[in-house]
């Protein structure tokens, strides 16, 4: 069992930045893949960013450019936002899965989710 914590949310105004941290019970960076996702009321939970064991990466288009994931080690997932747009408002969580079928970007590759941090973004 996998225990995902993310961290990182909260209000910001239009333009600002913030980073979003996910930290896993166990090493799942070697055989799997972390990501994140967003949900905002009354709309589907969408992936936003995600990273494999072997370091490729995708981005959903409406975030590149504005999205970074980092990995800081086999258990610490950081997700940098940049100018931060009122649409960008959602829970975020952090999610830990496997490849093969699904994307890395379909919440179907991912059994193990975190609570969600909240990010609130102002005009």
């Amino acid at each position: 069992q996998v225990q995902l914590v993310e961290s990182g949310g909260g209000s910001v105004q239009a333009g600002g930045s913030l980073r979003l941290s996910c930290v896993a019970s166990v090493a799942t960076f070697r055989t799997g893949c972390m990501g994140w996702f967003r949900q905002a009321p009354g709309k589907e939970r969408e992936g936003v960013a995600a990273i494999d064991s072997d370091g490729s990466t995708s981005y959903a288009d409406y975030v590149k450019g504005r999205f970074t994931l980092s990995r800081v080690n086999a258990n610490t997932l950081y997700l940098q936002i940049h100018n931060l747009k009122p649409e960008d408002t959602a829970m975020y969580y952090c999610a830990a899965g496997f490849t093969g079928y699904y994307s890395m970007l379909d919440r179907r590759a991912y059994p193990y989710w975190g609570q969600g941090t909240q990010v609130i973004v102002s005009s």
